[in-house]
């Protein structure tokens, strides 16, 4: 049977950037793997991040759209079925940032996939500087990405303090308290160790994680938690807005960015993502050219949160922006965009 990772975490926590280390760490020891992108949108911009990744042993799915959950929830399980007749060693799924857990689970115990499919792992990623000011819809996605959770990978711990990661740690166990369920992790990490693994959370750069980590991380498996769950769909709680060729610099848009994050007359913004066009003759943020060897325009790629915007170069894109988040307000936001 093949086994199916699934990897959760909230808005802009690094799920992308993970799942490109872990499928690698996959592909060196021989694993011929496949990864399935889902998104309740329009546009997977996350996709197009792992294109590099493509290859004689790793392949690439998509699910993007869907008019409703059951919608959703149909595609998902065809494209599984028809990826068990791909010979994978390993499948990953990347769920959407806002994602009912329990239809993962439900679906691998649905007729034909669990004669080709067993649960491997459910490996969390959550942002080491997380927010100190998430709502009650917000703060149960968390709760509910961590809770069946085998362990819990912190993203950017590098550039946290130990302070701050243990705040998270503490953040997240009160989320889960929240929606009643008994699991907690990290609970003996003080604030004082050394970059590692406390119970079931791996809180070291990514770039320094060694293959022992990572065969960590690959057998962490999973426990099946019960929580409460609230009234409202996740679907219905967050929003997203998408902005089609939206002409700006690199400067402006970085600007852009900062001002949406920052301001709350746009809403509780928690993530902007996307791609944009600009000419290679205008300056970058440190007033440099943005020239590259091809004539005309080149793409970008924007991933910012209100802890760190990311912009840079990129070989081929959509032109799109995406504003992600609660309670959005389109005209201000525009505003900023200059749309």
């Amino acid at each position: 049977m093949v086994k199916v990772d699934l990897i959760t975490g909230f808005l802009g926590s690094g799920k992308t950037t993970f799942i490109r280390k872990y499928a690698q760490y996959l592909m060196d020891t021989g694993k011929n793997i496949g990864i399935l992108e889902n998104d309740y949108g329009a546009v997977n911009v996350d996709m197009m991040l792992l294109q590099d990744l493509m290859g004689d042993n790793c392949e690439l799915e998509m699910i993007s759209g869907g008019c409703d959950k059951d919608c959703h929830r149909r595609r998902f399980k065809t494209k599984l079925i028809a990826m068990g007749m791909c010979g994978y060693d390993r499948v990953i799924v990347e769920p959407s940032g806002i994602f009912d857990v329990d239809e993962f689970f439900d679906i691998l115990h649905e007729e034909p996939l669990n004669r080709w499919y067993q649960i491997g792992n459910v490996i969390a990623i959550v942002d080491s500087k997380l927010e100190s000011d998430l709502s009650d819809e917000a703060d149960f996605i968390l709760a509910s990405e961590v809770a069946d959770a085998g362990c819990i990978v912190m993203s950017k711990s590098q550039e946290a303090t130990p302070e701050e990661i243990q705040w998270t740690i503490e953040h997240v166990n009160r989320a889960l308290e929240k929606v009643h369920c008994s699991r907690g992790f990290g609970k003996d990490f003080d604030g004082s160790g050394e970059a590692g693994v406390t119970n079931n959370v791996i809180h070291k750069n990514w770039d320094e994680m060694s293959k022992e980590d990572f065969d960590l991380i690959a057998s962490c498996g999973y426990e099946m938690a019960s929580y409460r769950k609230p009234e409202f769909e996740a679907e219905d709680a967050f929003t997203s807005l998408y902005f089609m060729n939206v002409k700006m610099t690199e400067k402006e848009l970085r600007e852009a960015a900062e001002h949406v994050l920052s301001d709350p007359e746009c809403g509780r913004v928690f993530r902007m993502k996307g791609f944009m066009k600009i000419d290679n003759d205008s300056e970058d943020c440190s007033g440099h050219s943005a020239r590259t060897e091809s004539d005309g325009e080149q793409w970008i790629e924007l991933n910012a949160t209100k802890n760190e915007i990311t912009i840079r170069p990129l070989q081929v894109g959509q032109e799109v922006l995406i504003v992600i988040g609660e309670e959005l307000q389109e005209e201000k936001i525009k505003s900023y965009l200059k749309i």
